[in-house]
């Protein structure tokens, strides 16, 4: 994945593609922060799962920045922010769609044994594991505790 973003970083700055650019470079100094605490804490370097979280991090603080832009009356800088979203979307897996998100929870749930609310830690934990960056864990949240119920 790292190498895939250096590429993208190469052919914006061929390209003279400024609003990408920055985007990616954004995207490689989190990944180097990342790298960084890791080698602080005696880990390796951040894994392609690591890298994929933190993406999916970045994504989620835009959408809050730009949602406060709109309700600011700042158009223009929501308009960046979302931009800035399109960019790193495309290193991130694909989304499961509400379909595949339901199948995955009712695995979770009958691969971990859940048998009532008390147990949403555990399916929330195994969905964590096995979807990360391809799951809306907020609105996975929503359906675990509806089925557990």
């Amino acid at each position: 994945m790292r190498d895939r973003i250096a590429d993208d970083v190469k052919a914006a700055m061929k390209a003279g593609d400024k609003p990408r650019l920055s985007t990616l470079r954004l995207i490689q100094s989190a990944i180097k922060d990342r790298d960084i605490a890791n080698r602080g804490t005696g880990k390796e370097a951040a894994s392609d799962d690591e890298v994929v979280q933190l993406l999916a991090k970045m994504v989620k603080q835009r959408e809050e920045s730009a949602k406060a832009f709109e309700d600011g009356g700042r158009p223009e800088l929501a308009d960046k922010e979302r931009e800035e979203i399109a960019v790193i979307r495309e290193f991130l897996p694909r989304q499961m769609d509400e379909a595949q998100t339901q199948a995955a929870i009712r695995a979770a749930i009958a691969g971990t044994g859940a048998a009532g609310i008390k147990d949403m830690g555990k399916v929330m934990a195994a969905l964590r594991e096995q979807y990360a960056g391809q799951m809306d864990f907020g609105r996975a949240s929503g359906m675990v505790k509806a089925l557990l119920q």
